[in-house]
């Protein structure tokens, strides 16, 4: 469910109930965290990390108009999953200014490289998130962070609950796999049943 005006509380409420608020997400975000290699790690976003990133900006630069946190929502909405679909935020971990300068150019098209591996035979590929597509895809260049979605049929989220799933990328520059671990494999499997992230773990 894509989150409404209402959801977003104001600053002085948020002020309030942050500390909680923060402890739970981040405990939320480590189950939705899967590193992928050495440098590439991908965050599997749902409501609730939504919901506390656009709470954030919003303190971050004191929005107090309804029209401000409206450009928000309409920016943040679409990462939000629907049932049937997972969405992930893809960041490529490196900092110095030569590792940048050197892995960047290498890794271009890597949100195309994005693998789900249910059991020992089915492939499901992520694709770029539409709405920020244009603004983060190069030809000679990539960007350190990415938005990607994976569709999965009914058939293949029986696949994902039933059988091990690895998170693969398969890129000419870099080919890395980890296998999603049962903590993890929980939420996502509430996400593609439209159900909420289960707590605790």
């Amino acid at each position: 469910m894509k989150l409404q005006l209402a959801d977003i509380v104001d600053l002085r409420a948020y002020e309030r109930e942050r500390p909680e608020l923060q402890q739970r997400v981040f405990a939320l975000k480590r189950r939705r965290r899967v590193a992928v290699g050495p440098i590439v790690t991908l965050l599997f976003e749902n409501r609730d990390t939504i919901q506390f990133q656009i709470q954030e900006m919003a303190r971050a630069e004191k929005m107090v108009r309804d029209e401000q946190i409206l450009e928000e929502l309409e920016v943040y909405n679409p990462l939000i999953p629907d049932a049937g679909q997972l969405s992930a935020t893809l960041f490529i971990e490196l900092t110095s200014k030569p590792e940048l300068e050197e892995w960047l150019p290498k890794l271009v098209g890597i949100e195309r490289s994005v693998e789900l591996r249910l059991g020992d035979h089915e492939v499901v590929r992520a694709e770029p998130e539409t709405a920020h597509e244009g603004q983060l895809t190069r030809e000679d260049v990539t960007a350190s962070v990415h938005y990607i979605r994976f569709q999965l049929t009914p058939e293949q989220v029986e696949r994902f609950a039933a059988d091990p799933v690895s998170l693969a990328i398969d890129h000419p520059a870099y080919r890395e796999q980890t296998p999603l671990g049962d903590d993890t494999k929980a939420q996502l499997l509430a996400d593609l049943r439209g159900e909420p992230a289960p707590v605790g773990g």
